[in-house]
């Protein structure tokens, strides 16, 4: 992309082009000060440029395919249209580095046989290529694109750029008439979620407090706590196209407007989640789901007895409360829930290279 900016700039007149100037057909010597200021000037466009042009994650738009460029012109309506199934769709937003986590994720999800309702919500467009590359038409990229590289540094303003979008495109999902269940990535699916989603209630999400509930704890919006607001996880959500979802969501934004990152607050989503709750309680139809079906990773992955307590009722393990992708990596391998060493096959992208 930067190369394309520099090839459309106005071309650079010569400086001795005058007709009026005496030098106007002497050559530059290489050995002249000019001479060797341009010469430094090739060298910087042919080392910084060069080796990004037609790369994954900056491709130039001189070098797409027509798959490529059809892609570019893809509608979230029309992605959604194309992937729902019974006015119901499942998506996640993945940025190029979590491919791996992505993959995993869909062989759980296929797994349930809920694949072919995924829309990847891509973040860049080397995983809106990838994806459509494999699995044509579930992968979406809603502009502006965002800087990859930063987006999945947890704390960092690239990922408070990621995940603060997430509100916009359930939104948009709702205002289209669709059910949606989003779902961050770094989940496993042990059993089939929409089981779970009791009743006709507006918003379904879990707990992300590793404090363990009775198992008939109740369904209601959990009390604040010490920050003066619950600790829902917003890694798990399912709506339905209500006015009260509509809502939640549009509070949701606000609060993400009102709450700004800044290198001292170092703001993400689920602040402005929790707050929303809160604040639109008593306008909002809401469900708490089951802890012993949808733990937190703080509580699955480091309380041993609560977990054979609760052996056959977990339903999405969560990888959280846990920082880096080596991190998450060797914690799934270690509780046999990194899938795709072995079952890459599974998912509707095959094995990734």
């Amino acid at each position: 992309m930067a190369q394309q900016q520099f090839l459309h700039q106005r071309p650079i007149q010569n400086p001795f082009s005058s007709s009026k100037s005496s030098l106007s057909n002497r050559p530059i010597s290489l050995l002249s000060r000019n001479g060797l200021l341009l010469l430094l000037a090739l060298l910087v466009i042919l080392g910084v440029f060069v080796p990004w042009a037609g790369s994954p994650l900056f491709p130039s738009p001189n070098t797409l395919s027509p798959a490529q460029s059809k892609w570019r012109q893809y509608s979230l309506a029309e992605a959604v249209k194309f992937v729902a199934k019974n006015r119901t769709v499942i998506v996640c937003a993945v940025s190029y580095p979590y491919l791996p986590f992505l993959n995993n994720w869909l062989i759980s999800v296929s797994r349930q046989n809920h694949q072919d309702k995924v829309l990847v919500i891509a973040e860049d467009y080397a995983t809106l290529y990838k994806v459509n590359e494999r699995w044509p038409g579930h992968a979406v990229l809603i502009p502006p694109a965002l800087d990859s590289q930063t987006a999945h540094k947890f704390g960092s303003q690239g990922f408070f750029n990621f995940t603060s979008r997430r509100p916009q495109h359930l939104l948009q999902i709702l205002e289209l008439g669709y059910s949606v269940m989003y779902n961050d990535v770094d989940m496993v699916w042990l059993q089939d979620p929409f089981k779970y989603l009791e009743g006709r209630h507006d918003a379904y999400f879990e707990d992300d407090m590793t404090a363990i509930k009775p198992l008939d704890h109740s369904h209601d919006l959990p009390p604040p706590g010490k920050k003066g607001r619950p600790y829902i996880c917003s890694c798990m959500i399912f709506l339905r196209p209500t006015s009260g979802a509509k809502l939640l969501m549009k509070k949701w934004i606000e609060e993400m407007q009102d709450q700004p990152w800044s290198r001292a607050k170092k703001a993400n989503d689920q602040p402005a989640f929790n707050w929303a709750l809160m604040k639109n309680a008593h306008q909002v139809d809401l469900y708490l789901l089951p802890q012993a079906a949808f733990p937190t990773g703080g509580l699955y992955f480091k309380n041993k007895t609560w977990v054979k307590e609760t052996k056959g009722k977990h339903v999405i393990i969560h990888n959280n409360y846990i920082l880096g992708f080596e991190k998450k990596t060797k914690r799934f391998r270690d509780y046999g829930l990194w899938l795709v060493d072995d079952h890459a096959l599974e998912s509707p992208l095959g094995k990734l290279d």
